[in-house]
Parts: structure tokens; C-alpha cells; sequence
């Protein structure tokens, strides 16, 4: 039983992978060829200006700051829809922690 269930699995990805092939050959034909030197390719902007090392400087730390708030209310959302029909404190629950999770990051960061 299981080996006729994954058969249409097979067919379903040699076609697919047969239309992604197809896509990319149009593609490579009705695409635009090269030609020359590719003259200003090779500069870091389309005018060929220079950007200083220390203007385009990340400040890493807020960078992951942003990310950590990001993954906690994304597991926040992930949690009030997997749990909406929950009955018990176990909703509240996971809410208070990641409140309490993002309090502790308020008032930890440091003030520069």
C-alpha cells in the first residue's frame, strides 16, 4: 500500500522539476546576452562613486535587537493561533513568558 501512495509523489515531482528545466531554458534563450568589457559592472554603484567604509558601518548590536524582538512575537503569534481554543492558564501562560521575555530586553539594553 505504502509504494502506490508514493508514486504520484514521483510523478508529481518529475513534472514539476521537467516545468522548472522548461522555465529556465525560455529564460536563458529570451534573456539578454552580454557583450563588451560589461563597463561599469565592476563599480560598487551604478555612477561609479566610492562609499567610505565607515558610513556604510551596521550597528550589529540594535541589528539583533530587532531580530530578537521579531522572533519573540513571532512565536508570540505562532502561539495565540495554535492555542486560541485552549482552555487553562497554558495560553496565558506562554503570553506572560514572552512579556517577561521582552521586558527583560527593554530594560537590560544598554544606553549608549
Amino acid at each position: 500500500m505504502p509504494s502506490t501512495m508514493t508514486f504520484p509523489l514521483f510523478i508529481a515531482f518529475g513534472v514539476s522539476l521537467a516545468f522548472v528545466c522548461i522555465i529556465y531554458w525560455i529564460g536563458g534563450r529570451v534573456s539578454p546576452r552580454r557583450t563588451g568589457s560589461g563597463g561599469g559592472k565592476g563599480e560598487p554603484y551604478a555612477c561609479g562613486e566610492d562609499l567610505p567604509a565607515e558610513e556604510s558601518r551596521v550597528d550589529l548590536e540594535k541589528f539583533l535587537i530587532y531580530g530578537l524582538y521579531f522572533l519573540i512575537f513571532d512565536v508570540l503569534a505562532f502561539i495565540l493561533a495554535t492555542s486560541y481554543f485552549a482552555t487553562g492558564p497554558v495560553p496565558l501562560t506562554y503570553i506572560s513568558v514572552i512579556l517577561v521575555a521582552v521586558a527583560v530586553l527593554i530594560f537590560s539594553r544598554r544606553h549608549v
